[in-house]
């Protein structure tokens, strides 16, 4: 009788997944992935909070030292992306990812930006200036660039003016942090120029006292400093009197019309020649 083949048992790995995952891979992608993931996430958790609490103390500190309102909005918003932009870096070297490539590009495109905005970033720069040194506000009477006008807006990168025509000046912020900027609001108070001439015959204090208390008249006019009539010129056909009332920026108008007007009905009603232009015509014999 054959007797049978002994066939010799052997241990099965019954940890076999049939997908070809073990548990021992599974737990070394954990340790491999998981962790660092954990890290990252952490990171970004802790990395949000602290951007967050700084803005914030930004913030205050700029409200102690009375930042412009759109200045404050502009460079907390700047801080947040910067440091932002900072935070997804450093989360991304975490995972594993190389930032170096992530360096290369934020340059090459800050350069390709820069150029292409190389006069908005003038205008830029001209407006945080303007925003910090506050050569003039909202509500001030300026002349700058060619332009005379009340500030209407101060933007970040230009300024915006309403002019005595109530038309709108938009001037860019570079050249108005690097030109003169006259402001007649800063002090409060203006003087109006206006010039009269009289005839060499007529009585030169009579003109001027009749003159001085026709703007001390008027209540728009300063008190402090004084108005002021004077001699500015001996001219070829009469004597011209300086009319120098002061007023409020607000007033400047109205005292300038009032004070050209005026001059004239008071010089006639105290019968005071004005004289004409002077002109010879000379006519060669043919």
């Amino acid at each position: 009788m054959m007797q049978e083949p002994i066939v010799e048992a052997k241990n099965v790995d019954v940890n076999i997944d049939p997908s070809g995952f073990s548990i021992e891979n599974l737990t070394g992608y954990a340790l491999e992935y998981g962790v660092p993931l954990l890290k990252a996430i952490l990171i970004y958790i802790i990395g949000a909070f602290i951007i967050k609490k700084l803005v914030k103390l930004v913030s205050k500190l700029m409200d102690k030292r009375d930042y412009d309102l759109t200045l404050k909005k502009f460079l907390t918003n700047l801080i947040k992306w910067v440091l932002t932009i900072l935070l997804v870096v450093t989360v991304a070297g975490t995972l594993g990812i190389e930032t170096a490539s992530f360096a290369a590009i934020l340059a090459a495109a800050g350069l390709a930006i820069g150029l292409a905005l190389q006069g908005s970033l003038s205008n830029f720069a001209g407006g945080v200036l303007i925003l910090i040194f506050k050569p003039y506000k909202i509500g001030d009477l300026i002349e700058a660039q060619g332009e005379l006008g009340a500030v209407k807006e101060i933007d970040i990168l230009v300024t915006k003016l309403i002019t005595p025509a109530n038309k709108l000046a938009i001037i860019p912020n570079g050249p108005m942090a690097n030109g003169n900027i006259v402001n007649y609001t800063a002090e409060g108070k203006m003087r109006v120029d206006t010039t009269v001439g009289i005839g060499y015959g007529e009585d030169m204090k009579q003109a001027k006292d009749a003159l001085l208390a026709m703007l001390e008249s008027n209540p728009k006019v300063l008190k402090d400093p004084a108005p002021s009539v004077n001699v500015s010129e001996l001219a070829e056909s009469s004597v011209n009197l300086a009319v120098r009332p002061y007023c409020t920026p607000e007033d400047y108008w109205d005292v300038y019309f009032w004070t050209i007007e005026n001059t004239k009905l008071v010089l006639d009603r105290e019968k005071i020649e004005i004289p004409y232009p002077h002109a010879v015509e000379i006519q060669k014999e043919a």
